[in-house]
């Protein structure tokens, strides 16, 4: 990867651009929010340390992932660990927030500064490094993708624009997701600066909208479904979230024109869609995302202890936390290199997606 280009990217990039439905615990029952926030209120510290996720990770296939999450954070803390399944990001963003959980898992870096934002306790906890084992090319990818067998509509010479995308059917992911929502919004509004768009122009669709209709797949995974069953025509979602179901079979993976095809075993929601394609327009690439915790009810001393346990090479080489694509292990990311791992971060870090249109 080619890291100062990459990094060029996203720094034109910014300057360019300048309900919740429930949740439940890892056995199914219901969490109360308001007794949670009760029980941490004025309190540093906490017996159990309360995990939430957001809709992606809370798919059935990642239970054996959290659960080695949960059993390390234990290891490293001495504490009891208790999880937390959402359906809706402002669900997870909310409780990490509010502090009825203590670390949010797998953010998006839109939702980690939104949990800041809500409350300044909030800070990163690790990240995900880039294939060098560092900060510099810790990056993944927000696509616009479009079934491949209508990918010659937005061909543009030789490659490929989201020029025709004007007047379909799009499904982002949540408005509170990064790849999913804030960086293809903020590509749309540079892209079609004669349509002088905001970004609530892009929240509903209609005969006199942007887009004739507008969805939301509550994950990546239900985002890039909308578009395999027909539902939406364009979708944007994320290349990290959908790997476990899908295979590039043309193309880097990364860079627009790039295929995919839905592989034969993949659970739901792609059991039914089996051998589909879907072909990248646009690319663009994004900061990781952090696993974030909340210092109103994590301790100083946990945090070190977790951080300590998290950027070793037990973990690094934990196959269910970092697997490798052709393991047969459903494990939380993909290990792209021996020396991928989680590092630190500072909440500066996070700058260039604050620095986007909101």
């Amino acid at each position: 990867m080619n890291v100062k280009k990459t990094w060029a990217a996203i720094l034109a990039f910014t300057m360019i651009c300048g309900a919740a439905t429930g949740c439940t615990n890892s056995n199914g029952s219901s969490t109360s929010d308001s007794e949670s926030a009760a029980a941490n209120a004025g309190t540093s510290t906490t017996d159990t340390i309360t995990l939430v996720w957001y809709p992606n990770e809370s798919a059935e296939d990642y239970q054996a992932a959290r659960d080695e999450v949960g059993k390390l954070i234990e290891k490293a803390t001495g504490k009891k660990v208790e999880q937390k399944l959402t359906t809706d990001y402002a669900i997870a963003i909310e409780s990490l927030s509010n502090g009825t959980a203590q670390i949010g898992c797998c953010m998006g870096a839109e939702g980690y500064c939104q949990a800041k934002t809500a409350n300044d306790a909030v800070n990163p906890l690790f990240v995900q490094s880039g294939e060098s084992g560092t900060l510099d090319d810790a990056l993944y990818y927000s696509f616009f993708a479009v079934k491949s067998e209508n990918a010659d509509e937005y061909k543009s010479g030789d490659g490929y624009s989201i020029d025709n995308i004007k007047g379909k059917k799009m499904s982002f992911v949540s408005n509170s997701s990064t790849s999913g929502f804030k960086v293809p919004t903020n590509t749309i509004i540079s892209h079609f600066a004669d349509d002088n768009l905001i970004v609530d122009d892009l929240l509903e669709g209609g005969s006199d909208a942007f887009f004739s209709e507008i969805l939301f797949g509550g994950s990546h995974q239900g985002s890039a479904f909308n578009l395999l069953s027909g539902k939406s025509d364009v979708s944007a979602f994320c290349d990290i979230e959908l790997a476990p179901y899908v295979i590039c079979t043309d193309g880097t993976g990364k860079d627009a024109g790039s295929v995919y095809t839905v592989n034969d075993d993949a659970s739901a929601p792609f059991d039914t869609v089996h051998g589909a394609q879907y072909t990248i327009i646009q690319s663009t690439p994004v900061l990781n995302g952090p696993f974030a915790y909340n210092g109103d009810t994590l301790s100083p001393e946990d945090v070190e202890a977790i951080q300590d346990l998290f950027t070793s090479d037990e973990v690094a080489n934990d196959s269910l936390i970092f697997y490798s694509a052709d393991s047969g292990e459903q494990g939380l990311l993909e290990k792209k290199s021996d020396q991928m791992g989680f590092v630190t971060v500072e909440d500066s870090w996070y700058d260039p997606i604050r620095n986007m249109q909101s």
